[in-house]
């Protein structure tokens, strides 16, 4: 596959019940190895159907997979010069699947920090004019994803749905549609760094509080306490990453 391919080249019999789920199946095993830095940018993949055979899929499920890899910016493919691994700079490293990609294995700490850059930028504002601009559905839906994070606690899979639900809704909230096209990959990066601070250990601490100060401030209409508080969850859940790390 490359000089640096993993050593596991298995994709699992449980991924192989349609073409669909296979493809994804590829992308995933081959999207983390490019991201995770197994495969590193620049290299060019081995031919399709070395690939294919080395990977027991079918020369179009690889093909589909690249596909796949490419719309995302990991990979190109020119004829004769076969598929290279596209500088990192080029990724679009907020699409959902490749932010999973970067979580299925250790994180590059400096990624992390990005991540956290960017919520720190677009959050705190997002909670501003979450604050000037909410109505009532918008408040309803952020308070039926808070009951569900105190119900269910971020420790479950249900709890980081609910936190997600919880920032697409203060994204809704802003009726700003250039910021709300932002919301699959903010809930994505919401998601991931939860997760991932709970590999090792329990969460340091409950965050639910945190999210409820945004929700009260957004409730109150008041937007420099609306992000203030944003702006403190998203320093405390940086510190409890670092933690984590």
């Amino acid at each position: 596959m490359s000089t640096d391919e993993p050593d596991d080249k298995s994709i699992p019999r449980s991924a192989r019940g349609s073409g669909r789920r296979l493809r994804g199946a590829v992308a995933h095993y081959l999207g983390s190895a490019i991201v995770s830095g197994q495969i590193a940018p620049g290299e060019t993949l081995t031919g399709e159907i070395a690939n294919a055979e080395a990977l027991d899929v079918s020369r179009s499920a690889y093909r589909e997979a690249v596909q796949v890899l490419t719309a995302k910016g990991l990979v190109e493919s020119r004829p004769k010069a076969g598929t290279r691994v596209l500088p990192r700079s080029r990724w679009n490293i907020l699409d959902p699947q490749v932010l999973a990609w970067a979580f299925s294995a250790e994180p590059d700490v400096s990624f992390v920090r990005d991540l956290f850059e960017l919520r720190a930028i677009v959050e705190p504002a997002a909670a501003r004019l979450a604050a000037e601009r909410r109505d009532k559905d918008d408040l309803k839906a952020m308070k039926d994803a808070l009951a569900k994070m105190r119900r269910h606690t971020l420790a479950t899979e249900a709890g980081r749905a609910a936190d997600r639900a919880f920032h697409d809704a203060l994204l809704g909230a802003t009726h700003n549609s250039a910021m709300m096209a932002l919301s699959a990959s903010i809930s994505a990066a919401v998601s991931w760094t939860t997760e991932f601070k709970q590999r090792s250990r329990a969460l340091p601490r409950d965050p639910v509080p945190d999210h409820a100060k945004v929700f009260d401030a957004i409730a109150a209409g008041d937007p420099d306490a609306a992000s203030a508080a944003m702006r403190a969850l998203v320093d405390l859940a940086l510190d409890d990453t670092r933690s984590a790390m």
